[in-house]
Order: structure tokens, then C-alpha cells, then sequence
């Protein structure tokens, strides 16, 4: 072989080896397991439940704080917005009970309760008053406030009440005595209180009481 086919040759593998150097190789093909060309940045994110590395002098942000849950008011206790609701009718139970003559032409009298108890009661409507041994209770004299509006009394408190027998007409009884019950507007038994009457004349169509007021002077004058 000459010279110059030798050098040819040897040209043609150098060329050869030079490409093959140049080319990408089998590992840095796509999909390859070649090195990769750049390193993870540094916001990568760390293991659970860690935080993002800040640079250098940044502050640390403050996780937020849970928020509160307001707890259910409690519901008002029953009648607690109304000072009267455990305040019952008085009942012969709680009173005491006097009767005094006020003008003897008209046999009248005035009626008079005192809250005996520890605790407030409501003197309801009229008195329920009878007459000794007559049969029949006094009739009902001028009209009274409703049970909201019944007088209250607290302990020690008095009530009064105006009670007319009537003019002798000729046709009434006399007693010496009357008994007295309150107003309960329910079965309540009620023993009755008594007072002393001596000659009260009680006419058939003009005997009458008023309803539970707060002083005597009304009681009298209705």
C-alpha cells in the first residue's frame, strides 16, 4: 500500500472518532439516566409539614391562629323576663282577715286582708263574703282589673274592700257575723275566715262588695 492511500485512511478514522465523540450518547438521549443539567432550586418544597427555606434576613411568616367559635347563648329560663310570673292568687292560706263597721245606716263595712306569708301573692277580683247563716254570697260591686292587673301584695301588705248590707227595708235578716274566701279562679280549698258582724242587716237587693282595692278610702267611696 502507498503512502498516500495510508493517509487517507488514517484521515477517514480520525473523522470517524471525532463524530463519535461529538453525538449524544446512549445514557444523554432523552429519557435517558444522564446527569441532569441543573440542580433543584432552593424553593423546593421539604419534607411534610415543613416550610419554604426564606433567603437570607427574610422574616418568618406567622401561622394563622384558629378561629374562635362562638358558643350557643343559653335559652331564657321560663317567665324570667317577667317579674310577676310565680306571684299566685292569695288564698284564705296566706291573709289575715278583719272586718270593721264603717256607717252603721247602710251596715257597712270595710274589709281588710294582710299578707301573712313570705312571699308576695295577687288579691284577685272581689271577695267571696256570706252572711252568717243566710244562703247566698254578697253581690259583686263595681268591675275589677284582670288577673294581670290584680293588686299584688307583698309580705306585710294590706288589701281593702268595701262591703254594704243595705237600709233596713223590711225585708232582710240581720246577722252577727260573715265569713270570708278569696278569689283563686281555680279548685283551691279554702278554709273560710271569719269575722264578727254584730247586727248587720243584710237586704236582699242592695247588699254588695267591692273588689280588692289598695286603700280604704276607695273601698268606702265606690
Amino acid at each position: 500500500m502507498n503512502t498516500a492511500r495510508k493517509a487517507v485512511i488514517a484521515l477517514a478514522a480520525v473523522s470517524a472518532m471525532a463524530l463519535t465523540a461529538c453525538g449524544p450518547t446512549e445514557d444523554g438521549a432523552a429519557g435517558g439516566s444522564g446527569t441532569p443539567s441543573a440542580s433543584p432550586t432552593a424553593s423546593a418544597t421539604a419534607g411534610p409539614g415543613a416550610s419554604a427555606t426564606a433567603g437570607p434576613g427574610a422574616t418568618p411568616s406567622k401561622s394563622a391562629a384558629p378561629k374562635k367559635t362562638a358558643s350557643p347563648s343559653k335559652p331564657p329560663k321560663p317567665g324570667a323576663t317577667d317579674p310577676d310570673y310565680d306571684v299566685f292568687p292569695c288564698s284564705t292560706l296566706d291573709v289575715t282577715f278583719t272586718a270593721n263597721l264603717a256607717e252603721p245606716t247602710t251596715s257597712s263595712y270595710l274589709l281588710k286582708i294582710t299578707n301573712k306569708g313570705t312571699k308576695a301573692c295577687r288579691a284577685l277580683g272581689h271577695p267571696i263574703v256570706t252572711f252568717g247563716d243566710l244562703d247566698g254570697q254578697a253581690t259583686e260591686r263595681g268591675a275589677a282589673p284582670g288577673i294581670e292587673d290584680a293588686l299584688r301584695l307583698e309580705p306585710g301588705q294590706t288589701a281593702y274592700a268595701g262591703l254594704m248590707g243595705g237600709a233596713n227595708d223590711g225585708k232582710g235578716k240581720s246577722v252577727n257575723s260573715i265569713a270570708l274566701t278569696m278569689n283563686t279562679e281555680s279548685d283551691l280549698k279554702q278554709t273560710p275566715l271569719k269575722a264578727s258582724t254584730p247586727g248587720l242587716y243584710v237586704s236582699p237587693s242592695k247588699n254588695s262588695v267591692t273588689a280588692w282595692m289598695d286603700n280604704a278610702e276607695d273601698a268606702l267611696s265606690l
